[in-house]
């Protein structure tokens, strides 16, 4: 393997058995668990497989971490877990990133695609996220970690007392992680945009956002949707940046109505 080899070892997580197969790709500072709910609900109909990208969860840590190489990653494992059968890939924010870009650049991998929380445009919140990464690597997570709880969930689930242990493990998940989960969050912070490429895509495209999310805004989901012709957008009450933890119940009735509405096309 040369020095400039990008392959990577990837951890994921097969559940469930069925003639599709769904793909979940999780957001930053997340890893594959946060689609237990969507796995716990499809896996009796779909063969679910839910990964970690590289640098997080249980995935190798391995440069480089950039949208373009996490799109290289998500096309092999496709190729790997489902050779020759397109897949529904379902990405939130990071994992919507790499959607787009599989959705825009290697259709045949993908059936459908649906995107949670997410943007095809640069970060605008650069020098913010700049400023608590560098905490972060320099001073561990802990002073920061209230700070990024609050832009990864919404306003309603913040102030949910029956939704407390959710963010109270979230938080302390991010309070445990090393240093280096800022090489990822680098990734995120210097992406390109992709406007451009996905007016292009003519695939069936379904975009979720939460009407509290403070990371992607709803506008960015409008956009999103604006650009890719035939997609259908659904705002999604009472969640922030993590709609499918916030309100699961929810996603899983959309995901449901939307590969419904693909059987027999």
């Amino acid at each position: 393997m040369s020095p400039l080899d990008k392959r990577v070892k990837l951890f994921f997580e097969e559940t469930g058995h069925g003639e599709e197969t769904i793909v979940f790709s999780h957001g930053l500072l997340f890893d594959h668990r946060m689609w237990h709910h969507q796995v716990a609900h499809f896996s009796s109909r779909y063969r679910c497989v839910a990964y970690d990208h590289r640098g997080q969860g249980k995935s190798e840590l391995k440069p480089p971490f950039d949208m373009d190489t996490l799109y290289e990653d998500a096309a092999a494992l496709i190729e790997q877990v489902s050779p020759g059968k397109p897949v529904h890939f379902v990405g939130l924010s990071m994992g919507g990133f790499v959607g787009m870009r599989l959705a825009a650049r290697k259709p045949h991998l993908i059936k459908s695609l649906t995107l949670l929380d997410t943007s095809a445009e640069p970060e605008p919140n650069k020098f913010k996220y700049r400023v608590l990464s560098f905490i972060f690597k320099t001073m561990g997570p802990r002073p920061v970690s209230k700070r990024i709880v609050s832009i990864l969930f919404g306003r309603s689930t913040l102030h949910d007392p029956s939704k407390r242990e959710l963010v109270d493990q979230w938080r302390q998940t991010i309070e445990q992680y090393p240093a280096s989960i800022t090489a990822a969050v680098a990734g995120v912070i210097d992406r390109a945009g992709v406007l451009d490429e996905i007016s292009s895509i003519r695939l069936p495209v379904q975009v979720l956002v939460g009407d509290e999310d403070v990371a992607t805004v709803p506008t960015k989901s409008m956009k999103i949707h604006a650009h890719i012709p035939g997609s259908h957008l659904h705002q999604i009450a009472r969640a922030g940046h993590s709609a499918c933890l916030e309100q699961p119940q929810k996603v899983n009735m959309l995901l449901e109505n939307f590969f419904n509405s693909l059987k027999g096309g």
